[in-house]
C-alpha cells in the first residue's frame, strides 16, 4: 500500500465549527449502521480462495504500511503535511449520495476527514467497479462557493476558480496517486440498522473529477470519521451530541456478524464495566489522541516512557486510537520491554515469523498460557483477552498482536475487538466496555 501526502492540518475545533450543515441540527439523531471489515464476504475486497490466516497476515501488512499515515515527524511547522495511505483503513460502510440515493461502499476511516468519492465527468480516473457518483443527477447537489465557510474551513486544500467562483480541493499523494475535484453540498443517507435509512443533508463532499494512481478499483471512496471540521462527525456536531461509538466482532468469528458503529444518542457508552479516558486535541485536529500511563502483563507494571513530543504537550496525548490499523504500535524500546515481559510468562517454544513482521510467536498447535495484558490509560484501565493479544497468521503461526515502531504508537482494531469504544467529541473523552460485538 502506497503513502500519501494529505495537504492540510485543519485548525478548527469540533466545537468551534462555523458550520454544522445537517437540517436536523437543533433535534438529536441516534442511528447506527454496519461496519464491513474489508475482508467479510460483503466487502467488495474480499477474496474467497484466501484462508482466514491469509486475510489476517494481509492485514497486518497493511496496518504496518498504514503507520506512516499518522507520523507527523516530517511535518514541519512551515509545511502542514503528513503521511497517509490510499486504502485508507480496515472497515467499509455503505452510504448513498444525493437525491434520489445512489449508492457507494467506502472506507470508514478515524484518521481522515473529508468525505470524497469519484464523480462523473472524470477527466481522469482510476478505474472503479462500481458507476461512478453522477452530481447532475441529484436534485440536492450543490457546488460550494470560494466565499463559504465550507471551502476556507479546507484551508489549503482549497483552491478556487476565479471563472466561476466554485471551491475546489486537492489531495496530493507522496507516491505520485492524486484526487482533485468540486467542494460539494449534498444529502448523505446512512443504512440504518433498523432498516430506517437516515438522511443527512447539506453535508460537505468531495466529488473527484481527475484520481489517479494506487487506488483500489474495488473502493468508492472514503468516509472521514477523524476529528477535523469537515469529516462527517464534526459536520453532524450537535445533533448526535458529539458521540460516536463502534463494537468490532472479532476476525476469528465464524457467523461472520457484521461490526456495529453508532451516532448520537446510541453511541452513548456507560454502565457496569465502562471506563473513561481524556480524548487529548493536538493541532493535527484529524486524529484521536490518548494518554497511554502504562501497560500490565500478570503483575509486572511497564511504564510508558513520558517524553515531550514536538508540540510541548508533555507527553500527554502519547497513543492514537484508530480503527483503520490492525496492530498496535509502540516505540521498539518500550515494545522490547514487553515482548520480553509476555514471552516470559508463556512456557512455549518461540517460532519465527517468516516473513519478519511479528517477532513474537509460537506454534498454532502449542497450548498459551497468555498473561492478562492491561492498557492503563490515563484515568481507564482496559483489560484485553488473548484474543485482543494473539492472532493467528499461519496454518501454524500464532503471533502478539503488537509491533515496535518508533514512529508514533497506535492503539489498532485488533485491541479493540469485543469493546464498546465510544468517543465523545464535546466532553472530550473516549470510552471503552467489554461486550460481545456479535450480539449487538
Amino acid at each position: 500500500m502506497a503513502s500519501i501526502l494529505f495537504s492540510v492540518l485543519l485548525a478548527l475545533s469540533v466545537l468551534s465549527s462555523p458550520f454544522l450543515l445537517n437540517a436536523n441540527a437543533h433535534s438529536k439523531l441516534g442511528f447506527s449502521a454496519d461496519l464491513i471489515h474489508r475482508d467479510s464476504p460483503k466487502s467488495p475486497f474480499y477474496n474467497p480462495t484466501e484462508t482466514s490466516a491469509q486475510r489476517l497476515r494481509n492485514a497486518v501488512h497493511r496496518s504496518v504500511n498504514r503507520v506512516v499515515h499518522f507520523n507527523e515527524k516530517d511535518a514541519s511547522v512551515n509545511s502542514p503535511q503528513t503521511e497517509i495511505t490510499s486504502d485508507g483503513g480496515e472497515y467499509l460502510m455503505n452510504v448513498s449520495l444525493g437525491t434520489p440515493p445512489f449508492p457507494i461502499m467506502a472506507i470508514a476511516d478515524t484518521g481522515s476527514d473529508l468525505l470524497w468519492t469519484q464523480c462523473k465527468p472524470c477527466d481522469d480516473c482510476y478505474t472503479q467497479d462500481d458507476p461512478l457518483f453522477d452530481p447532475k443527477a441529484s436534485s440536492t447537489y450543490k457546488d460550494v462557493s470560494c466565499s463559504s465557510s465550507q471551502c476556507t474551513a479546507l484551508e489549503s486544500q482549497a483552491t478556487c476558480s476565479t471563472e466561476n467562483n466554485t471551491c475546489s480541493y486537492t489531495l496530493s499523494y507522496g507516491d505520485k496517486s492524486y484526487t482533485k475535484g468540486n467542494v460539494a453540498a449534498d444529502t448523505v443517507t446512512l443504512g440504518s440498522t433498523d432498516n430506517r435509512p437516515m438522511q443527512l443533508k447539506n453535508i460537505v463532499i468531495g466529488c473527484g473529477h481527475n484520481n489517479a494512481g494506487t487506488f483500489s478499483k474495488k473502493g468508492s471512496g472514503i468516509i472521514g470519521l477523524g476529528g477535523g471540521s469537515v469529516s462527517l462527525i464534526s459536520q453532524l456536531g450537535d445533533s448526535i451530541d458529539g458521540k460516536f461509538s463502534y463494537c468490532l466482532v472479532p476476525l476469528s468469528s465464524e457467523n461472520d456478524k457484521t461490526s456495529k458503529i453508532n451516532f448520537g444518542t446510541n453511541a452513548v457508552v456507560s454502565g457496569n464495566g465502562s471506563v473513561s479516558t481524556p480524548l487529548i486535541t493536538k493541532s493535527q485536529a484529524t486524529f484521536y489522541y490518548l494518554t497511554l500511563e502504562s501497560v500490565s502483563v500478570g503483575s509486572k507494571n511497564i511504564k510508558y516512557p513520558s517524553v515531550s513530543d514536538s508540540y510541548g504537550s508533555s507527553g500527554k496525548g502519547n497513543i492514537i486510537i484508530d480503527s483503520g490499523t490492525t496492530l498496535t504500535m509502540f516505540s521498539t524500546d518500550f515494545y522490547s520491554e514487553l515482548e520480553d515481559a509476555v514471552a516470559s510468562s508463556i512456557d512455549a517454544e518461540r517460532m519465527n515469523d517468516p516473513q519478519n513482521v511479528l517477532s513474537l510467536c509460537y506454534s498454532a498447535t502449542a497450548k498459551l498460557n497468555v498473561p492478562v495484558i492491561t492498557m492503563h490509560f490515563d484515568g481507564a484501565d482496559v483489560k484485553l483477552d488473548s484474543s485482543n493479544a494473539f492472532i493467528q497468521i499461519s496454518e501454524d503461526l500464532v503471533c502478539f498482536a503488537f509491533r515496535g515502531d518508533d514512529q508514533l504508537a497506535i492503539y489498532g482494531n485488533i485491541a479493540q475487538m469485543n469493546f464498546l469504544v465510544g468517543y465523545d467529541t464535546i466532553s472530550k473523552t473516549v470510552s471503552f466496555k467489554p461486550a460481545d460485538c456479535a450480539k449487538m
